[in-house]
């Protein structure tokens, strides 16, 4: 696969439309070509404990910050066409699905591809999460749970595995 989108999520808390940050990479011809980051004002707006301790974000981080539609019509025509990949394609996907759903957007059918899925097939490793399949494939994933660093992570697996 020499075309797609990386792309990544956090969540504000327990409810997948909860979007409150997105990472992008746009790979074209094996090429990492644009980059996009963005942190969202989450819906519903209210962070968990957990969350926050994995990524670090809080509601006074995202209270002023656009929400989805505003982040999607930035990068929309930017990635239309390309198929989207990410590390765990059950969440991110869900994600997506949901926040398009909770803005009553019309969801375009993206077409997804999963590295985690794929480093089970080809890797075998103690454990195939983001951070050591990275290393793995030759990328140090040093911000983990950044989601353009989780990004730019997925592309590097990608690019190597499928």
């Amino acid at each position: 696969m020499k075309d797609f989108v990386a792309i990544d999520f956090e969540t504000a808390n327990g409810k997948r439309s909860s979007v409150c940050s997105v990472g992008i990479v746009i790979v074209r011809d094996g090429v990492i070509t644009d980059k996009f980051y963005s942190l969202i004002r989450p819906v519903p707006n209210y962070y968990t404990h957990w969350t926050t301790s994995v990524h670090g974000l809080t509601r006074s981080d995202t209270d002023g910050q656009p929400s989805f539609p505003q982040v999607w019509a930035q990068v929309s025509d930017k990635i239309k066409g390309l198929p989207l990949v990410a590390h765990n394609k059950p969440f991110d996907e869900g994600c997506l699905k949901a926040v398009f759903e909770e803005y009553s957007m019309e969801y375009p059918g993206y077409e997804f591809y999963c590295t985690l899925a794929a480093s089970r097939r080809c890797l075998r490793l103690p454990s195939h999460q983001l951070h050591i399949v990275a290393s793995a494939c030759g990328y140090d994933l040093t911000m983990h749970h950044h989601a353009l660093a989780d990004a730019e992570a997925c592309a590097a697996i990608a690019l190597q595995l499928l």
